[in-house]
């Protein structure tokens, strides 16, 4: 056992390189050097993500010096920084680990693995101060301040935020809940105060760089800023300083007092960052990893993960949950929401078939003819006030195709997914909890995924379930071969409407009763998550929305095609 500490000094030749779109405003000068400093404890879950996040920006590496420190572990955290320093280390410009195997896995004040106590509190103040002198020591003209959980996922990071020229700049990084790397508020007792500015933030509502009281986990402090030697994160060293023994509230308090601005800048999707754990909770963070995971593919963004690294990371085992099948309905053309999924699906230990969605910018006279399908001579969308489109029969026709596939091979229980979800965090704990509490009770569809119009007049069944009113679309629902039956007795395609449409209808609870009486046998029993276990990727308006209903040609009531 023994502190360890490894140096890497690499020599690079002056080769030019393409490092990206993105040029320094000062363009007759070089990009300035980044100490990237990173403080890592018990972190193997994260690890192979935050090296592989790393590796994979997209700024000079002959520029950037990586400092590391890394102590009271009781996992793989050493291992996996030794194997990333063993195989990308050279092509930095310096690379310092220190990996310290004599400390014990708790400081003595510690009434468990996560909680901060007094000591604790000292031993990261003072490994924050010495990562902050170390930067101001290489002569770094800027230093990163890195948590090893922080999962950047913007390659281009450095480039954007260097570019912006502020004395403290950091990037928002998202979580799976309304925690982040900012506050708006600070109390009279230097606290986290709230405030309404916060969530238009957190939320992109409002998009630029902002001046706030505190920023933490990812810090980019200009050190050519004659002020930034003024910094610390000593208490001690802070004028007139009252507030608790803590690194980043005396470090904000020490900015402030210096009159160095703080800003937080969501102007792109910087990252992402895991809910801290809680004093008292398992020192165990891969459920917690594993939420940020899915929020990272829930904004449509492969995560890196490099091959080297990949063998620390361990996976669930496949289940379907239960279920007799789990369907995941994709159009072929759509490859990267596909990969999106099959990575959910992956981390997830999910055991899903893809079922190949029927294509509406294929869809044929023929096609109509196969399946006998005639339009509603009355529906109008009740948004757009149009006949049905393409895309729609298109999407109608798979989920028919998955009712008669249950039907006929006996599917007791069935799930159906769409490609454009995302997962709720402990997803498969949420899913599990409420399949045992309605395996009693007499249904025939559940949905885990709509859009609820009438959420505060909605009956609850159980704990996490209700009775669903009139609502839009099919993101996920549980189906029995029972309810499977009945849709397709309604004999939807010869009356077609858009399959978001036609469930209310079956269940009774659609307010249009001019379509309704075309469906005499209103008889499924329909249950709904509460709350709801899968979301929209991207809503109508957002960045990466696509729709493959909206983005089709209208078919009128005799199955003519009328295009746009």
């Amino acid at each position: 056992m023994a502190l360890t500490m490894r140096i890497v000094c690499v020599l690079l030749l002056s080769i030019p390189l393409c490092y990206g779109s993105v040029e320094y405003k000062h363009e007759l000068q070089k990009w300035p050097t980044v100490a990237i400093t990173v403080l890592v404890r018990n972190k193997a879950n994260s690890l192979p993500y935050f090296l592989s996040c790393l590796s994979n920006l997209d700024y000079p590496k002959d520029r950037i010096i990586v400092w590391v420190y890394s102590d009271y572990n009781s996992d793989k955290s050493d291992d996996i920084l030794n194997d990333w320093v063993d195989k990308y280390s050279s092509a930095y410009q310096e690379v310092h680990i220190t990996t310290n195997a004599t400390t014990d896995v708790m400081h003595e004040d510690q009434e468990s693995i996560t909680h901060w106590s007094v000591l604790r509190y000292k031993h990261v103040i003072k490994l924050r101060e010495n990562a902050l002198n170390f930067a101001r020591g290489v002569w770094a003209d800027y230093v990163f301040m890195l948590d090893a959980d922080v999962l950047l996922t913007e390659p281009l990071i450095l480039k954007y935020l260097i570019n912006k020229e502020l004395p403290i700049a950091a990037p928002m990084l998202i979580s799976d809940g309304v925690y982040s790397n900012f506050w708006c508020g600070m109390d009279e007792f230097y606290y986290y105060k709230r405030t309404e500015e916060y969530r238009p933030i957190l939320k992109r509502k409002e998009v630029g760089c902002f001046d706030v009281p505190m920023v933490h986990t990812a810090v980019l402090i200009n050190l050519n800023f004659k002020d930034s030697d003024m910094l610390t994160y000593v208490p001690d060293n802070v004028k007139h300083y009252q507030g608790p023994e803590d690194d980043i509230i005396a470090f904000a308090v020490g900015a402030k007092t210096s009159g160095i601005n703080m800003y937080i800048c969501n102007d792109h999707i910087y990252g992402f960052i895991p809910v801290p754990l809680e004093n008292g909770d398992s020192d165990d963070d891969a459920e917690d990893i594993l939420n940020v995971k899915m929020e990272v593919l829930g904004h449509g963004i492969q995560l890196p993960l490099y091959k080297d690294l990949e063998k620390y990371v361990e996976y669930p085992a496949y289940t379907k949950l239960g279920l007799t099948e789990i369907f995941m309905i994709n159009l072929a053309r759509r490859e990267e929401r596909r990969a999106i999924m099959q990575r959910s699906f992956k981390e997830l230990g999910l055991d899903v078939t893809l079922f190949e969605a029927v294509d509406g910018k294929s869809l044929t006279e023929d096609v109509m003819q196969k399946y006998n399908i005639t339009l509603l001579p009355t529906y109008q969308d009740p948004y757009h006030k149009r006949p049905m489109k393409a895309g729609e029969i298109g999407c109608f026709l798979s989920h028919y195709l998955i009712w008669k596939k249950i039907v006929d091979n006996h599917y007791a229980v069935t799930l159906l997914l769409e490609d454009d979800i995302h997962f709720v965090p402990f997803f498969k704990l949420k899913f599990l909890r409420m399949m045992e509490e309605i395996k009693d009770l007499d249904w025939d569809l559940v949905y885990i995924g709509r859009k609820i119009l009438m959420d505060n007049e909605e009956v609850a069944v159980t704990d996490h379930t209700t009775q669903p009113l009139y609502s839009y679309w099919t993101l996920g629902y549980v189906l029995r071969e029972s309810g499977a039956k009945k849709l397709i007795a309604g004999e939807p395609l010869s009356k077609l409407v858009p399959v978001d449409e036609y469930l209310p209808i079956m269940f009774d609870k659609h307010p249009t009763t001019e379509w309704v009486r075309h469906f005499p046998e209103r008889n499924l029993k329909a249950l709904s998550a509460a709350p709801l276990l899968v979301h929209p990727t991207h809503y109508t308006g957002e960045e990466g929305y696509i729709s493959d209903t909206e983005d089709s040609s209208i078919v009128n009531p005799k199955g003519v095609r009328i295009e746009l």
